[in-house]
C-alpha cells in the first residue's frame, strides 16, 4: 500500500510587504528632514534670515538627532514597532506642520530640534523590524533596499515638493508634509504586525525567517567580553584604524548633508535657476546616489563571492567613491547648467558608492565591541549634520558659493586619505589577551 507524502507548505512572502512599509516610511522620514531645503530660499526672503541663521536652522536637526541615537535605540528595545512607529510619526509630523505656522528664527530652530528628537528612533526601529522579519542571509539586501529610499524617494519627491510650494507657498509645503505623516501613521498601525502576530504569514515563512537562529549556538563569553574595561575603551577611542573609519564617516556625511540642506538654495540663489526648474534638476543627483548605493553593495558582494580579497572587494568602492565625490569642485569652473548638474551628480554618485562604509565596522572592530564601535562611528558621522551646514552658512555670507564647494571637496579628500592611510590593511583590531585572527 502506497503511503501519501505530505506536501510541504510554501512560505508566504509577507516580509516583503513589511519591507515596502519600511521603504515608504524612510521616504517620508527624509521628506520631513529635507523639505526645509526646498523652502529655504522663500523662507529666507520672507523672514529676512542671513545665511548664517539659515545654516543654524539646517544644522538644528542634527543636534538632537545625534544626541538621541542611544536613547532612541533603548526605546526601540522596549516598545513594539506597531505602536512606536505611529507615535513618532505623528510627533515629528506635528513638528513639521507647525513649521508652516511660525515666523521666528528661534521657533524654527526649536521645531527642527524636535524633529531630530522624534526621528531618532526610526532607523534603529527599521533595523529591528528587518532583523525580526528577515533571515540573516536576506537582511543585507533588505537593509540596502529600504536605505535606498532616502535617495530614490527624494529624487521623485523633490519636483513634487517644489510644485507644492509653488502652489501653496513655503508654509503650505510644511503643512502638506505634516498631513502626509499623519495619514501614514494610521496606515502603519493598520497594516504592520510582528511576524508571530501577522495572520498572513504562514508557519513556513516563520520557519524561513528563524532558520539561522536554530543553527547558531550561544557564543562563548571570553574574559574581555564580560565587561567594558578601561583598556578596551582606550582601544576604541585611540586605535588608528578605527579613527580612520570614524573620520571617513564624518567626511562621507559632509557631502550628503550638503545635498540634503543647501543644494536647492545653491541652484536658485547662487546659480539663478528658476524655482520650478531647480526642483526637477535637483532630482538627478539623488538618482545618481541611488545607483551608487546599489552598485556599491551588490558589486562588493559579487567580488566577495568570487573570492576577491576584502582589501579589494570592500575598500575599492569606498576609495573610488571618495575620489568621485571630489568632482563637486568642477561646478566652480563652469556656468553651464548641464555641466554643473553633471559634476554634482558624479559627486553624489560617489557618495552613494561610499555607502559601503558600515561594512568596515564588522571587519575592523573587536568582536566584543562591534556595537560600541558602530555607535562611535555613527556619533562622529552625525556631527557632519551639525557642523557642515553652519560652516557653509559662514562661507557663503559674501554671496560666493565657491568656497563652500571647495570645503565639501576637501572633506571628500580627507575621507579618501583616511581610508587609504589610517585604515590601511583590512584586519580586525584585537583586544589585549586576544589572539590575532589569521
Amino acid at each position: 500500500m502506497q503511503t501519501s507524502v505530505p506536501v510541504q507548505e510554501k512560505p508566504t512572502r509577507k516580509r516583503f510587504q513589511i519591507l515596502s512599509l519600511i521603504f515608504l516610511s524612510v521616504v517620508i522620514n527624509y521628506m520631513d528632514r529635507t523639505n526645509i531645503s526646498v523652502a529655504a530660499a522663500a523662507l529666507t526672503d520672507e523672514l529676512q534670515l542671513t545665511s548664517i541663521q539659515m545654516g543654524l536652522i539646517f544644522s538644528a536637526f542634527g543636534w538632537t538627532y545625534s544626541i538621541c541615537q542611544i536613547p532612541g535605540g533603548i526605546v526601540v528595545d522596549f516598545v513594539k514597532a506597531r505602536i512606536l512607529y505611529p507615535v513618532i510619526l505623528v510627533l515629528w509630523s506635528a513638528a513639521t506642520l507647525v513649521q508652516g505656522l511660525v515666523s521666528s528664527f528661534g521657533a524654527l530652530i526649536g521645531l527642527r530640534m524636535a524633529i531630530g528628537v522624534f526621528e531618532a528612533p526610526s532607523y534603529p526601529c527599521n533595523n529591528k523590524i528587518v532583523t525580526s522579519w528577515f533571515p540573516e542571509n536576506e537582511r543585507a539586501s533588505a537593509i540596502a533596499i529600504y536605505t535606498s529610499g532616502q535617495f530614490i524617494g527624494l529624487a521623485f519627491l523633490m519636483p513634487v515638493l517644489v510644485v507644492i510650494q509653488d502652489a501653496f507657498g513655503w508654509r503650505g509645503l510644511f503643512i502638506v508634509s505634516g498631513l502626509v505623516g499623519f495619514v501614514w501613521a494610521a496606515i502603519w498601525y493598520v497594516f504592520y504586525r510582528d511576524p508571530e502576530d501577522h495572520k498572513g504569514a504562514n508557519q513556513a515563512e516563520l520557519d524561513h525567517i528563524s532558520q539561522d537562529e536554530v543553527q547558531v549556538a550561544e557564543p562563548v563569553v571570553e574574559k574581555n567580553e564580560s565587561k567594558l574595561t578601561k583598556e578596551n575603551l582606550k582601544i576604541v577611542f585611540s586605535n588608528q584604524k578605527l579613527w580612520g573609519i570614524y573620520i571617513g564617516q564624518f567626511c562621507l556625511g559632509g557631502t550628503l548633508i550638503f545635498f540634503l540642506t543647501w543644494f536647492p538654495t545653491y541652484l536658485v540663489e547662487y546659480r539663478g535657476l528658476s524655482f520650478i526648474k531647480s526642483g526637477f534638476l535637483a532630482s538627478i543627483p539623488f538618482i545618481a546616489a541611488f545607483c551608487g548605493v546599489l552598485i556599491s553593495g551588490f558589486f562588493s558582494d559579487f567580488l566577495v563571492r568570487k573570492g576577491v580579497s576584502k582589501e579589494v572587494s570592500r575598500k575599492t568602492p569606498m576609495i573610488i567613491g571618495m575620489l568621485l565625490s571630489m568632482f563637486i569642485i568642477g561646478a566652480n569652473y563652469t556656468d553651464d547648467t548641464t555641466l554643473i548638474i553633471t559634476f554634482l551628480s558624479i559627486a553624489f554618485f560617489g557618495n552613494g558608492l561610499s555607502s559601503i562604509a558600515w561594512i568596515f565596522v564588522s571587519l575592523l572592530a573587536p568582536k566584543q565591541l562591534i556595537g560600541l564601535v558602530g555607535g562611535c562611528m555613527n556619533a562622529v558621522g552625525s556631527l557632519a549634520g551639525v557642523i557642515v551646514p553652519v560652516v557653509i552658512g559662514f562661507l557663503v555670507t559674501d554671496g560666493d558659493f565657491r568656497p563652500a564647494l571647495f570645503f565639501i571637496a576637501s572633506l571628500a579628500c580627507i575621507g579618501f586619505c583616511s581610508y587609504l592611510f589610517l585604515v590601511g590593511k583590512i584586519e580586525r583590531v584585537v583586544l589585549p589577551g586576544d589572539k590575532k585572527e589569521a
